[in-house]
C-alpha cells in the first residue's frame, strides 16, 4: 500500500507578526516541510496574497484549503 503524498503547505506571513510565528513553530514542532512568504519583503507574495482575498496574516495554504489566522485545531484536521 502506498503512502499518501502530504499536502502542499504555504504559510503567507510577515516578520513580526506573533500569530505567523505560532504557525510556523507549530509546523516546524511537527516536522512539517512548507513554504513561507513574507507579504511585506516579497512583492510577489504580495501579490498572490492580494489574489486570496486576504486582509490579514497569518494565511496557511494546506493543498487548496485555507486557515486564516492561527488555528491549531483545523490545521490539525487539515493535516490528518
Amino acid at each position: 500500500m502506498s503512502r499518501q503524498a502530504a499536502p502542499r503547505i504555504t504559510l503567507y506571513s510577515t516578520h513580526r507578526c506573533p500569530h505567523c510565528r505560532q504557525v510556523r513553530q507549530w509546523l516546524q514542532q511537527r516536522g512539517l516541510r512548507f513554504q513561507e512568504f513574507d507579504i511585506e519583503r516579497n512583492a510577489r507574495a504580495f501579490k498572490a496574497f492580494q489574489r486570496l482575498g486576504a486582509r490579514s496574516v497569518p494565511i496557511t495554504l494546506v493543498g487548496d484549503e485555507r486557515v486564516d489566522g492561527f488555528d491549531p485545531k483545523r490545521l490539525q484536521r487539515l493535516l490528518s
